[in-house]
């Protein structure tokens, strides 16, 4: 290739060439991926934004932590001789049944839903008496008459009714704010005698949350019956449900936790222990989060426009027509399209029909278009049933979480082992 003419001719005919240019366009269509992307992220800040705006306004997440009993007493400062000052001894119940309903309730603010709920929580049980000796305390230094019973709600917005615990077979009604915050940071709290046997408790909460509904098992037994018309839960924390059952009306589940399986004791003094990591309980999801699947689904924007790049450069080597770089741009952005058709569609339909309908729209463009090129019925046939079959695949990807990659890797090794058949004769370096 001496002369600038052969050069011309050279890169006009050279598969290789264009290959490598067709790898150009490819790279600066990643360009517009990153900004489909972007947008997706953006969308989802606005909605996580619109959630926490209704869940503030109504009441976040509610953790029931409790409740707890807890004695004040007296210890010699070793820092002042002569002085006093306070501390608290904690106590768990031995017996913890907690009997829920969760009833939910759709909030929307424009095309975002949120879910929120109000449940009826029965949590009744009873305390041994306090064995102080085991704590290594004198009987004289306890202030008895400081004994209060704690209950741990963290979001008080969600409290609709007034809280009275019957303790003891004695009403006594709580007050907003705990005394110490050695275990429980927010909730409500009582003065209460403490008498010479087991104390039984019985307490009702009408208590208003959002998203989920989460317990800690502080009883030596704790026993948690939940049920709710929500037709798909997320069962979340440290503990499974021993028994769950889901139908289309809703679920019923139930847990036993025993002080074995959590790490703190029943009995302590001051912050030595905490409760939250033992936490358990329910999430209230919507079935579909067509956010979450648009942007799986961008992330094999590239593959997309890889394969039906190669299939056009096929048909147009074997076809010896010559199909201008422009054209494979134009089809690219076709492609590209597709996620922002998904993503604007989901957001005001189910994704199955927003996906079905950017696929068809972008389907027929693309064969329309390359049909005006190659003027080939057959092969834009063969290139239609080739899209269709890779959105198919994409979608079942979607679908299939838990064996996406498995089935993502089988594809991608079934199509390169397909590329390889049909492009071992093509002469890279000539026409």
């Amino acid at each position: 290739m001496s002369t600038i003419s052969e050069i011309k001719e050279w890169m006009k005919n050279s598969a290789g060439f264009k290959l490598a240019i067709i790898g150009v366009l490819i790279l600066l269509l990643l360009i517009p991926q990153g900004m489909i992307k972007s947008l997706i992220r953006e969308r989802i800040s606005y909605r996580n934004e619109v959630i926490h705006d209704i869940c503030s306004k109504w009441a976040y997440s509610q953790y029931i932590n409790g409740p707890i009993l807890t004695i004040p007493f007296k210890q010699a400062d070793p820092a002042k001789p002569l002085t006093y000052i306070t501390k608290n001894a904690h106590f768990l119940p031995e017996k913890l049944f907690i009997d829920g309903k969760i009833e939910p309730e759709i909030r929307y603010r424009g095309i975002y839903k949120v879910v929120v709920y109000n449940s009826k929580l029965q949590i009744k049980g009873n305390f041994a008496k306090p064995d102080i000796q085991q704590l290594n305390l004198n009987t004289e230094d306890i202030l008895w008459d400081e004994a209060y019973i704690s209950l741990g709600i963290n979001d008080m917005r969600g409290i609709k009714k007034k809280i009275n615990i019957l303790w003891d077979n004695q009403s006594v009604e709580m007050q907003p704010g705990i005394p110490s915050v050695d275990v429980i940071n927010s909730g409500v709290s009582a003065k209460i005698p403490i008498p010479e046997n087991n104390i039984s408790f019985d307490v009702f909460i009408d208590l208003n949350g959002s998203e989920m509904l989460s317990f800690t098992p502080v009883g030596k037994e704790t026993i948690v019956k939940i049920s709710s018309p929500w037709n798909s839960p997320s069962f979340d924390g440290s503990f499974l449900p021993d028994n769950r059952n889901i139908t289309a009306d809703g679920f019923t589940a139930d847990w036993n936790v025993l002080n074995l399986n959590r790490n703190y004791p029943q009995q302590w003094i001051g912050s030595n222990n905490s409760t939250e990591s033992s936490q358990f309980g329910v999430k209230l999801l919507f079935p579909v989060d067509q956010y979450l699947k648009t942007e799986r689904s961008a992330k094999y924007a590239i593959m997309f426009i890889f394969l039906t790049f190669t299939l056009i450069f096929f048909f147009e080597r074997f076809q010896k027509r010559r199909i201008h770089f422009i054209q494979y741009f134009f089809i690219g952005a076709a492609l590209i399209i597709f996620y922002s058709l998904l993503l604007s569609l989901s957001e005001h339909i189910p994704f199955t029909w927003a996906y079905l309908v950017s696929a068809t729209a972008v389907i027929s463009l693309i064969l329309s278009y390359t049909y005006s090129m190659i003027k080939s019925v057959k092969s834009t046939a063969i290139l239609g049933i080739s899209l269709v079959s890779i959105y198919l695949f994409l979608y079942t990807t979607l679908q299939i979480e838990d064996y996406s990659l498995l089935i993502g890797s089988i594809g991608v090794f079934a199509v390169l082992a397909i590329l390889m058949f049909f492009s071992r004769k093509i002469e890279w370096g000539s026409n």
